[in-house]
């Protein structure tokens, strides 16, 4: 089955959107599936996942 999507409102500087906007073109994702992918692979990295959900990302491509 897969994972339930929230809708979360974010606030985010014009400086790190844009960055955020290049390297998800650069990894040809959309800039949602690539924020969604960095914040999953700090969790990982830093043991906040629980087993079985570091599962990757589905790629959201537009």
């Amino acid at each position: 089955m897969a994972a339930e999507k929230k809708a979360y409102p974010l606030r985010i500087s014009a400086a790190v959107l844009e960055a955020m906007q290049r390297w998800s073109e650069d990894e040809l994702r959309s800039l949602n599936a690539q924020i969604e992918y960095v914040l999953r692979e700090a969790l990982r990295k830093n043991g906040r996942l629980k087993p079985g959900q570091s599962a990757p990302v589905e790629d959201d491509k537009d």
